[in-house]
C-alpha cells in the first residue's frame, strides 16, 4: 500500500507529521499532546478531560458562538478526546479549508481564556458524565476494575476525574496546566489527506513558533497489574464482570501476538467465547475480550453481563479458555481467521483520513517511528501458532484479576474467588 509520510521537526521541537492522499477531498487534523490522566496531580484528578471540554468555549479572539459558527461554515466536524496518555484537539474539513481550521485550532490551542462563568457551567456538565457512568454498570465495571488492578499508580484514576477533584478545579488550574504540559517537546501535529507538508509546515511555524515554556518533569512510574478478584455491591438484575490478565505494552513486539490471540478468545462474534457463553449456553448477551495498552503496560480484558447465579459459571468458562490457549495450540483455520479479521479491519481503515492522521500520531508518540498499514499486516502474518499459546502461558503465568459488580451472596462470592485464583 502507497503511503507519503513526512516529518519535521520545528525550530523549538513540536514535531510535523503528514500522510499525503492526494486522491482525497478531505483533511484530518490534530494537535495532540503526548500527556493524559495519568500525568494530572491526584488532587486535580479529571483536569485533562476539563480542558478537553473547555477547549471550544472560547479565545481571546473569538467567542464560543464565533467558534462554532466557523466549523458549521466549513462543513467539517471538530472534537476532543482525554486519554490516560494523550490529549488531542481534531477536526476534519475539505482540503480547501485547511488553512482556516489550521489557524482556528491553533487559537483555541494557544489562546483559550478559560472563562470562570463557563468553567462553573461546565463543571455541572462533567459531574453529570460522571454520574452517568455510575448508572451505567457496564461502564462502571471497567472503572472499577482500572482502580483496583492498577491500584497504587496514577493510571487507576478515571479519566474524568472524581466529584471531588472535579468540585475544586478552577479557571487558573486549566490555564497553568495547559501552560505546564503543553510544552513543545510534548506536542505533535498530525495531518492526513490532501494536504501539502512543506506549506503546513509554515503555516504551523508561523502560528507555534512562541510555543515555548520550562520543561515540566513527565517520568512516568510503571503500573504493575494486582491480582486477584474484587466485588462492589450494587442493586442490579446482572452481575457485570470485568477479568483480565497482564499483557503486552504499546511498544512490546508481543501486542501483533496478542491482538490475534484476542480475536480467537473473544474479539469476534465467531471467536471462543461469544460461540461458547452466548451462543450455546445463553448465559450472557454481552461478551467480549479486548486489548488495552499503555506505553509501559497493559492488560487483557473480558466483559461480561450475567445472571448473578451464572457468575462463577462464566468465570469457570472464561478461565477454561484461556487454560486451553495456553496449553493448546489454536488450529490453522482459527488463526487464519483471526489474520483475516485483523487485516480486514487495518486496510478498510486505511481509506479513512482520521484513522491515518491518529495512526501517525501515536506511533510517533509511542514508538518515535511511522509504521506503515504494510508492516503491520506484514508483522499479523508471522504469527504462528506456537508463538499464540507461548503469549497465553506467558502473561497468564502472572495470575487473574477479577472485578465484579452486582448482587451476591457471600457464596458466590467465595465460588468466585477460587476461580480467579486458582493456581
Amino acid at each position: 500500500m502507497k503511503h507519503n509520510f513526512r516529518k519535521s521537526i520545528l525550530k523549538n521541537g513540536v514535531r510535523v507529521l503528514t500522510e499525503r492522499l492526494p486522491e482525497s477531498h478531505a483533511v484530518s487534523i490534530g494537535i495532540w499532546v503526548a500527556t493524559g490522566s495519568r500525568d494530572e496531580p491526584s488532587d486535580y484528578s479529571g483536569i485533562s478531560h476539563f480542558i478537553e471540554h473547555m477547549i471550544f468555549k472560547g479565545t481571546e479572539n473569538r467567542s464560543a458562538l464565533d467558534i462554532a459558527k466557523t466549523f458549521d461554515r466549513l462543513g467539517g466536524f471538530s472534537n476532543a478526546f482525554t486519554s490516560k496518555e494523550n490529549t488531542c484537539f481534531h477536526a476534519k474539513v475539505l482540503d480547501s479549508h485547511l488553512d482556516i481550521v489550521l489557524e482556528l485550532l491553533a487559537d483555541i490551542f494557544l489562546n483559550s481564556t478559560f472563562d470562570p462563568l463557563e468553567v462553573e457551567r461546565e463543571r455541572q456538565v462533567i459531574l453529570q458524565e460522571i454520574s452517568m457512568v455510575e448508572d451505567s454498570p457496564d461502564e462502571l465495571v471497567h472503572e472499577i476494575f482500572n482502580k483496583h488492578f492498577w491500584q497504587g499508580n496514577p493510571v487507576e484514576r478515571s479519566i474524568l476525574g472524581d466529584p471531588e477533584t472535579v468540585s475544586r478545579i478552577t479557571s487558573e488550574d486549566l490555564k497553568n496546566h495547559m501552560v505546564h504540559f503543553s510544552t513543545p517537546e510534548r506536542v505533535v501535529i498530525s495531518a492526513a489527506g490532501n494536504v501539502d507538508h512543506d506549506k503546513l509546515c509554515q503555516k504551523i511555524e508561523s502560528f507555534f513558533s512562541n510555543l515555548a515554556s520550562p520543561k515540566g518533569s513527565n517520568r512516568r512510574e510503571p503500573p504493575r497489574g494486582n491480582f486477584g478478584c474484587f466485588f462492589q455491591e450494587k442493586d442490579l438484575e446482572q452481575t457485570h464482570i470485568m477479568v483480565g490478565l497482564n499483557g503486552p505494552s504499546s511498544v512490546n513486539p508481543d501486542r501483533y501476538t496478542m491482538l490475534l490471540l484476542n480475536v480467537i478468545l473473544g474479539g469476534s462474534m465467531s471467536s471462543r467465547l461469544f460461540q461458547e457463553i452466548r451462543e450455546k449456553r445463553g448465559l450472557a448477551y454481552a461478551v467480549y475480550s479486548f486489548v488495552s495498552t499503555l506505553q509501559d503496560a497493559g492488560f487483557l480484558g473480558i466483559y461480561a453481563g450475567v445472571a448473578p447465579e451464572n457468575t462463577g459459571q462464566v468465570l469457570s468458562l472464561v478461565r477454561r479458555e484461556l487454560e486451553r490457549l495456553a496449553s493448546e495450540r489454536v488450529s490453522d483455520a482459527e488463526l487464519s481467521a483471526a489474520k483475516d479479521n485483523i487485516k480486514g479491519g487495518i486496510l478498510l481503515s486505511a481509506d479513512n483520513t482520521d484513522t491515518r492522521m491518529t495512526r501517525i500520531a501515536r506511533n510517533e508518540i509511542d514508538l518515535g517511528e511511522y509504521v506503515s498499514f504494510d508492516e503491520v499486516v506484514k508483522r499479523i502474518e508471522a504469527v504462528d501458532a506456537a508463538e499464540i499459546k507461548e503469549c497465553a502461558q506467558k502473561y497468564l503465568a502472572d495470575g487473574m484479576a477479577a472485578a465484579i459488580l452486582g448482587p451476591l451472596s457471600e457464596r458466590e462470592r467465595e465460588e468466585c474467588t477460587k476461580v480467579i485464583t486458582a493456581k
